[in-house]
């Protein structure tokens, strides 16, 4: 129920903008919204009065827009620079890295994105990072977690083999104790690895059966839950959206009926184009070769073109930076590639909001500035309507809640 004049409390603040780009009617100019607790009571249009009692945070330098939503992440994955040492070869405690994750949950946040969706991460580290965020323990992005990818075994089955945590599945007869045990475990969402592919490998080979797939998307309902699942590879990409995925990550070389498809029922597809510019770009990190980082420019290309053709196809596109190590902090870079594809500003910018919002099955409350909503909210330098690198290097102040999480105002 929204609250009455009559019911705000002595917490109350107005937030005041030059311009709103407010995730549904548009531009409001010199727009005031209205905070109570962490939600959003109401949006003032000019002239119209504060609150009385009520105390004000002058944003009117800046436009103003909802937190963004990165579709894809793995908040866990923390690389502490030690000579001689890999991103991917590093092992500690976990309760270690939960400590240090807090880095990579202040980078995101300071790009503007108030809400993650983290897939996967092991020892379930992501569902307690996450919880120590709801708690206040730790200051970052609301998160929505996967714990373990679901992944298929590498091998047959052997006398006494059982699955371990999702990692080692044998057949699709696994694949509802697989879900259920991230269920049990907290997750709020499934992640499965439908294809080979991560790193510097693009080699996208099919990994689960459709019959595989639709097991895991079917158990994933039967418990209330939504499923991500993993292609590099286009016959991996279209199994995944046969068998009725929410959203489709990384897939490239997509035909046009599973683009059709796509369209038609409503998945969202992730493309994360920007990771593989990252592991180009920083391939002396991770001791990539060359040839892996050529070849890894040659995937971002066929991405590119994939994404192109979808949203051609009318295919609802989501933001998800696929962020590792040292990539937070880069997490909007997503929309660039948008941008190239062909989108207007204000379409770049439903990718990470009403896009995010949908597929994390929170339309009624992120992904917008309105009554009932969370107050999530960033004000940026420059204009998001006409220049989408505002949105990626204009972030100056960002509220996640009705609390201010990042100032960078002058």
């Amino acid at each position: 129920m929204l609250l009455g004049a009559a019911a705000l409390s002595a917490q109350t603040t107005v937030v005041h903008t030059r311009a709103l780009v407010d995730g549904k009617s548009g531009v409001i100019q010199d727009a005031g919204i209205v905070i109570d607790g962490d939600r959003i009571v109401r949006v003032l249009r000019p002239g119209e009065p504060d609150p009385p009692g009520s105390t004000s945070i002058d944003l009117r330098r800046y436009t103003v827009i909802p937190g963004l939503i990165d579709l894809h992440t793995h908040m866990t994955y923390y690389w502490d620079r030690t000579p001689g040492s890999r991103p991917f070869g590093q092992t500690r405690p976990r309760d270690q890295t939960i400590v240090l994750a807090q880095e990579n949950l202040r980078k995101t946040l300071e790009t503007g994105v108030t809400t993650v969706r983290d897939l996967g991460a092991s020892q379930y580290i992501d569902i307690a990072l996450r919880d120590s965020v709801n708690k206040g323990a730790y200051q970052g992005p609301r998160m929505f977690v996967a714990g373990f990818g679901l992944s298929k075994a590498s091998r047959p089955r052997g006398p006494g083999d059982t699955i371990v945590n999702a990692r080692r599945i044998f057949d699709v007869s696994d694949i509802p104790i697989a879900v259920k045990q991230q269920v049990d475990a907290g997750a709020d969402y499934i992640k499965m690895y439908g294809s080979t592919g991560t790193g510097a490998d693009t080699s996208g080979r099919e990994t689960f059966t459709y019959e595989e797939m639709k097991a895991a998307v079917d158990a994933a309902h039967s418990f209330g839950k939504r499923i991500a699942i993993h292609s590099y590879g286009a016959a991996g990409g279209r199994d995944a959206v046969r068998a009725g995925t929410t959203t489709l990550e990384h897939a490239v070389d997509l035909d046009d009926s599973t683009l059709a498809v796509m369209a038609r029922q409503g998945i969202i597809y992730v493309p994360t184009i920007d990771h593989n510019r990252y592991y180009a770009e920083y391939r002396d990190e991770y001791g990539y070769t060359a040839a892996q980082a050529a070849g890894l420019d040659s995937f971002r290309v066929r991405n590119l073109e994939t994404a192109r053709r979808a949203y051609k196809a009318g295919v609802r596109m989501g933001m998800g930076s696929d962020a590792v190590f040292t990539m937070f902090g880069q997490n909007t870079r997503e929309l660039g590639w948008f941008a190239q594809i062909g989108m207007t500003p204000a379409e770049v910018l439903a990718t990470a909001t009403t896009a995010g919002a949908m597929a994390l099955g929170m339309e009624n409350r992120l992904g917008a500035i309105a009554p009932g909503y969370y107050a999530d909210m960033v004000a940026i330098e420059g204009d998001p309507t006409t220049d989408v690198s505002a949105i990626i290097s204009g972030v100056k102040w960002v509220m996640k809640g009705g609390k201010v999480v990042v100032d960078k105002r002058r």
